[in-house]
């Protein structure tokens, strides 16, 4: 049996009371503390115009955090590509596996990370939105990372001089409908889906499986999937940091941006909410209990990589979710089987761990 994989999908969380760029460093000293710990890939969100979430940049969050890790993958989760030239995306992800060789992964989203006034803000023309060509832009991209662009293609050429060349990012795509999943087979993408966002996806991996089509890069389907957990010493511990994250995305869905909210505050919402049960998973609790949680996913999707999503109001609660996760499903034993000794954790050397400080 293929042993699980964890990974790290972050999206910069901004605490109530914390300046945005102490939510960079903190980006910057998980990845150093997940590499740590034996989590296989660094995922960076891509979000715009919220006090909520730092990641509004991907490419320059993973050129830090590549720079300051020596062996975990990095890479974006994702880069939204409607917003973007496909040329120009090619360009920078390559000068990152160019720098890099062997650790970049560059995953590509349809959705736009924002609302439609910040989507229109984002590009260059704005006398109306951008036409949905994400298909065509999408292959495109993979044309030039692959040099296979067809010899009548406008800009053929313009695949052979990438920066980073012999070095490509590794690509994936990402999603939580039933139409990304039929795109990822189509182009025999590798696919992760996005739990947090639909946790019914399961019927939809399994069509990308049915659907796709191998290829020399990716000879098999491989699919992952991305949830959120929160993990404490105890179940009732990681229920009452959950209270933050909780209330900060009920308000999103309203469409009232806030920073994460200290988690009294979280508490308080919640009591003045009326009950119901939330349609979305959230895998909280104790190790035992989270690693059961992310083993029944794993199982439910047929996948053996699992991104875990974790949003706290104190970074050390963050720190402490995924180091108690690794310990429990015993990471670093399993990487250090296969890879050797873990490198020393220099972004957690180097960079003090800061928390929100309120006024």
């Amino acid at each position: 049996m293929t042993p699980l994989r964890l990974s790290v999908l972050d999206q910069s969380p901004i605490s109530e009371g914390m300046a945005p760029s102490e939510a960079l460093h903190n980006s910057a000293d998980l990845a150093g503390h997940a590499e740590g710990l034996g989590y296989h890939r660094y995922w960076v969100a891509e979000h715009h115009g919220t006090p909520m979430l730092a990641c509004n940049s991907p490419e320059v969050l993973i050129a830090a955090i590549a720079a300051a890790t020596d062996r975990i993958r990095v890479g974006s989760g994702g880069v939204m590509l409607p917003h973007y030239s496909p040329f120009r995306v090619a360009e920078t992800f390559s000068m990152l596996s160019g720098l890099h060789p062997g650790r970049i992964d560059l995953g590509l989203g349809r959705a736009p990370g924002t609302d439609q006034l910040t989507t229109l803000a984002l590009q260059r023309d704005r006398r109306q939105l951008a036409p949905d060509d994400f298909r065509d832009h999408l292959a495109e991209l993979l044309g030039y990372l692959d040099g296979r662009l067809p010899g009548d293609h406008p800009f053929a050429r313009l695949a052979g001089v990438l920066p980073g060349r012999p070095h490509r990012p590794e690509p994936w795509l990402l999603g939580s409908s039933p139409q990304s999943a039929v795109w990822a087979a189509e182009l025999g993408l590798p696919y992760c889906f996005a739990d947090f966002i639909n946790p019914r996806g399961a019927v939809i991996v399994e069509d990308y499986r049915r659907r796709f089509a191998d290829s020399e890069a990716e000879p098999a389907p491989r699919a992952a999937i991305a949830l959120v957990a929160i993990c404490a010493e105890t179940d009732e511990e990681a229920e009452r940091l959950a209270a933050s994250h909780r209330m900060a995305f009920s308000l999103l869905r309203q469409g009232r941006l806030i920073p994460v909210p200290p988690v009294e505050q979280g508490l308080r919402y919640a009591e003045s909410r009326p009950k119901r049960s939330s349609s979305r998973r959230f895998v909280l609790g104790s190790p035992a209990t989270v690693r059961a949680g992310i083993e029944q996913a794993a199982e439910e999707y047929g996948v053996d990589e699992v991104f875990l999503l974790t949003i706290t109001y104190e970074h050390g609660a963050r720190r402490r979710s995924y180091e108690l996760i690794a310990q429990e499903i015993g990471l670093a034993e399993t990487r250090g089987a296969v890879a050797g000794t873990p490198p020393r954790d220099r972004a957690a050397e180097d960079r003090p761990v800061t928390a929100p400080t309120v006024a």
